[in-house]
């Protein structure tokens, strides 16, 4: 498995669609793009900024779930590309046993992000469908942070506004 950091949340120019880049921790820089839907992005760009919402999000509600049966996420794993699906499991530790979810690329990463667990790729998902990528450095780091996650939350913001639900697939 390839360590990954959530390198970039962003929309794609041609397709309006969000887009995750995920990017090697270390090694040769390659990075998976992600393609999620607008909610999932929101919920995780959010949750990078730090911003609580008034009520849970689901991926909040989970979270707590999580927290109250005294399970912990300890990584989440991109698997696999199927029929231009990418597939994802959540391994949570549960009264010492390791338990594997099944789970979308976007949730498990927006469960990741709120709680600060690491996020692997399979070698063989990232040997075929990784690319390297170069980011606009105009703003310095590119990583999700600070002043970028506000741009990143202002560019889904519009991106919510002009939006219609049949522009979506099921790719994540």
């Amino acid at each position: 498995m390839v360590e990954v950091r959530l390198s970039a949340v962003r929309v794609d120019l041609q397709s309006s669609t969000p887009v995750l880049l995920l990017t090697e921790a270390e090694g040769l820089g390659r990075t998976l793009p992600v393609f999620v839907g607008a909610p999932e992005a929101t919920s995780i760009a959010l949750a990078i900024q730090g911003i609580e919402p008034p009520r849970p999000l689901t991926h909040d509600l989970a979270v707590d779930i999580m927290e109250s049966i005294e399970s912990r996420l300890e990584r989440v794993v991109i698997t696999e590309l199927r029929s231009a699906t990418y597939f994802a499991e959540l391994h949570i530790r549960h009264r010492g046993e390791m338990v594997t979810v099944s789970s979308r690329p976007s949730d498990a990463i927006a469960l990741a992000v709120r709680v600060r667990c690491p996020i692997f790729v399979s070698d063989e998902l990232m040997d075929s469908e990784g690319l390297f990528v170069a980011f606009d450095m105009e703003d310095g780091d590119d990583s999700v942070s600070g002043e970028n996650a506000e741009e990143v939350v202002g560019q889904f913001r519009e991106f919510l506004d002009t939006v219609k639900p049949e522009d979506f697939g099921n790719s994540s």
